[in-house]
């Protein structure tokens, strides 16, 4: 094992140190500053105007860092003049600030005051906009919405402009599947299902932002073909001593509560950091299935109707520590820690309606279904930042280890009934479902800027992933086990991904060019052990793939108000370690799941043009085409439905977007996002050839109200009409919420209340097509009605310091974990 990271891992370090001394140095004037509210936290999201100080000509325009910090390079020797923007704050003007002999000048901080307040006042009354429009993605304040308290990660997502979430937690972008999704920069190496448990413990409170890429730059990992979703949690950056607290209660089919701490301690080069959070959740999903059998004349044979109730019950605790080592003002060594315990267990029965042709009841099969799941997560990231001079020429370095563990035990009783209620015939199979994943990773990021407006990045990576799966499935007769040799199997799968990338920025007056090539090897191998009736059967992939990206931006005035982005970005949808794994997963006697080892990548290229107008106002269209699609596809074997991940064919979306900030009044702010697209799959079926397509029409908004200095109030919602994917045809739903803050404690704590889906308006429900000789509908009623009583409260110091750096090596790998 030693070798094999040394394999892995020196590789990366090597060009690392290569890219470091081809660096050399940048020439050209600098100003640098920070932007602070009148508590000296960072006002992430103001606007910085550089103008000439002789007659107030625009040089150029920024958004400041989310730690308040900004930067103009490349200045030719003037005097100019900085002005400062933010909603609800008064604008800041400076002095004049003189470029001489291409100097670098570090201003002292601008502090802003709120409208109609005075700078010793600890009171804010105004707030990040809850959706903010950058170059190459789109950033989502979490915040900035009350209805977000008491939220966890997964419901904080689906109310985000394009974010789609199923019933069972899976995640959808702009009507496409395969997202990546990231924490902080870092991959989070789970499964699908595992993914929607992690995301659902994860409190609204814990979170900062979360970043919209339907197109990402060269620098992240080219998996996931819908893009990447990256959620950026809290980052306290202080001297001293601060906490914020919160807890809140739940009310739905059942209660529920969240609790978190969030702290931070610096005392001279040492800052140490921890996030704590426990939720104690039970759900209640319904989910209806109606399918009806045919002959090959077309014929009506028999109907089957599934009722299945899920109520898990999960508490699960998530912990994130580290420290961060200032050696000097230039570097700084991080490590952090992450871990997750989530123990849950489920009792789910389904009852199954037995109809014959002419619609009279055949049989009745009652299957108690009951589960103990346990799911471990532990890793550790080690990290390095060193900026060589002011210019910005930086380098970074991740090592990143994951290990995730997890344990299923499973008992299924299935009892069949004629319609007087005699027994006729009673079965008992249990299952043990363990899984083992190891994650080793390192990547190197450099940073140089040229002479002309321009910035040169280039990085590397290795990953190794090490899977270990089994499923062991056992007949109970009597209360005697014996093995199903026909079911039980254990695959193992090992990945390696070498990954290369380059990428160039710069301006041109009027007219910026962002251009970046990432090149990544895969090496595949894939095990699945045999038993005493079952032979071994072992595949290998190894393909090596270019993943170019570029960026036009052209400003249509000098003030940079009407900026028009064309850009285009090629994708990989990798499988996910448990779609290539053979084994079968049973959810009653008529339905089961099944991996497929012949899976293969999908590939995505991306074309978008985009005008925004002072980030307030955006419209874009954009067209992606898929080939080897990857999706949920169901085959029917006799009237036993068997769900598996396919390669469908190819995809085609002609999408068309539009989203805007207003602010009506002083006292009201209103978000807007729409979108239309139609969605178009063809390819090779089960049962012939698949064409099919639908348009689809979403709508997200929320509208928020300042009622006085501390009460304010919300009023969101979102709305889709239905679409297509793959196999499956959608309906209608949507959703309502609302709520109410009031500000305590000298405006250091609040006490929020919060209703979601008022209405009770979201049950995913539709129909799935191309099943031969057979047709389905399928109705979930949801547990999404909730009220949620929140209280927060912040503590300790508050004065600023450079902020911590908690980024990771693992990008993609984590969402294809198990």
């Amino acid at each position: 094992m030693v070798m094999k990271l040394i394999r892995i891992f020196l590789p990366a370090l090597f060009t690392l140190f290569l890219i470091n001394f081809a660096g050399a140095q940048t020439r050209g004037g600098k100003i640098s500053g920070l932007v602070l509210d009148n508590t000296k936290k960072p006002l992430d999201g103001a606007t910085v105007i550089l103008l000439v100080a002789k007659d107030s000509t625009e040089v150029s325009t920024q958004l400041v860092n989310p730690d308040g910090s900004f930067t103009f390079q490349n200045l030719k020797d003037n005097t100019y003049i900085l002005k400062v923007t933010y909603i609800g704050y008064k604008d800041y003007r400076s002095s004049n600030v003189v470029i001489s002999q291409q100097k670098p000048v570090a201003l002292p901080p601008f502090i802003l005051s709120s409208t109609g307040k005075t700078l010793n006042e600890v009171a804010v009354t105004a707030q990040k906009s809850y959706v903010q429009q950058k170059i190459d993605r789109t950033v989502v304040n979490v915040g900035a919405l009350i209805s977000n308290t008491g939220a966890n990660a997964l419901e904080v997502l689906e109310k985000s402009p394009g974010v789609q979430v199923d019933a069972d937690g899976n995640i959808t972008f702009k009507g496409k599947s395969g997202v990546l999704v990231m924490i902080d920069d870092k991959p989070t190496y789970l499964s699908a299902a595992d993914l929607a448990t992690y995301l659902r413990s994860l409190p609204a409170s814990s979170l900062d932002q979360i970043e919209l890429m339907d197109n990402p730059p060269a620098k992240y990992d080219a998996a996931g073909n819908a893009g990447v979703i990256n959620i950026k949690t809290k980052k306290n950056s202080i001297r001293g001593f601060h906490a914020v607290v919160s807890a809140d209660y739940a009310q739905g089919f059942y209660g529920r509560t969240n609790e978190s701490i969030n702290m931070n301690y610096r005392v001279d080069k040492v800052n140490l950091f921890a996030n704590i959070a426990y939720n104690g959740n039970q759900t209640f999903r319904r989910l209806e299935i109606d399918r009806n059998y045919f002959d090959a004349n077309g014929d009506q044979t028999s109907s089957l109707k599934d009722i299945s109730y899920f109520r898990p019950v999960n508490n699960n605790t998530n912990i994130k520590a580290g420290m961060d080592f200032y050696a000097s003002p230039k570097t700084t060594w991080g490590v952090v820690f992450t871990g997750t315990i989530a123990p849950d267990h489920d009792n789910s029965p389904v009852y199954s309606l037995l109809y014959g042709k002419n619609g009279e009841l055949d049989s009745t099969i009652n299957t108690q279904n009951t589960s103990k799941d346990k799911f471990n997560s532990k890793g550790i990231n080690l990290n390095y930042t060193h900026k060589y001079d002011s210019t910005g020429r930086q380098l970074n370095f991740d090592l990143d280890y994951i290990r995730d563990v997890s344990n299923s035990n499973q008992l299924f009783v299935n009892n069949t009934f004629l319609p007087d209620g005699t027994l006729t015939n009673s079965q008992t199979l249990s299952d043990n479902l363990p899984s083992t994943i190891n994650i080793y990773s390192a990547k190197a990021d450099y940073a140089h800027p040229l002479k002309g407006k321009a910035k040169l990045e280039a990085g590397v990576k290795s990953s190794y992933v090490n899977t270990d799966n089994a499923a062991n499935y056992y007949n109970v007769v009597d209360g005697v086990s014996t093995i199903d040799y026909n079911n039980t199997n254990r695959f193992l799968y090992k990945e390696n991904i070498n990954a290369a990338y380059v990428n160039f920025n710069k301006d041109f007056g009027r007219f910026s060019l962002q251009t970046g090539l990432r090149v990544e090897n895969t090496n595949g191998n894939g095990h699945q052990l045999g038993n005493a009736e079952k032979a071994d059967s072992s595949f290998a992939n190894h393909y090596t793939n270019l993943f170019p990206t570029a960026y036009f931006s052209y400003n249509l005035d000098t003030a940079k108000h009407n900026v028009l982005v064309l850009s285009y970005g090629r994708r990989v949808g990798r499988p996910n370690y448990s779609s290539l794994n053979p084994f079968t997963f049973f959810v009653d006697e008529f339905t089961y799941f099944s991996g497929n080892p012949f899976l293969k990548p999908q590939f995505t290229d991306n074309y978008k043009l985009a005008y925004s107008f002072k980030s307030l106002f955006t419209v874009a269209v954009a067209y992606d085409y898929t080939t080897d699609v990857q999706g949920e596809t169901i085959h029917n074997d006799g009237n036993v439905f068997i769900s598996t991940t396919g390669n469908i064919g190819q995809l085609k979306t002609l999408d068309f977007s539009i989203n805007t900030n207003l602010q009506p009044a002083k006292w009201w702010t209103v978000n807007l996002y729409a979108e239309f697209y139609n969605n178009t799959y063809q390819g090779q079926f089960y049962t012939g050839y698949l064409n099919q397509s639908k348009n689809t029409f979403d709508f997200n908004g929320s509208n928020q109200f300042t009622i006085s200095k501390t009460w304010s109030a919300e009023i969101s919602g979102f709305y889709d009409s239905g679409g297509a994917y793959g196999q499956f045809i959608t309906l209608p739903k949507g959703m309502l919420n609302a709520a109410i803050q009031k500000k305590i404690l000298n405006n250091k704590g609040s006490i929020k209340l919060n209703m979601r889906d008022i209405l009770h308006t979201f049950s995913p429900s539709g129909t799935i097509t191309n099943i031969e000789n057979a047709t389905a509908t399928f109705h979930n009623f949801v547990d999404t009605q909730v009220a949620t009583l929140a209280f927060t409260y912040s503590f300790g110091k508050s004065t600023n310091n450079p902020p911590k750096r908690e980024t990771g090596g693992a990008d993609s790998e984590q969402g294809r974990a198990h």
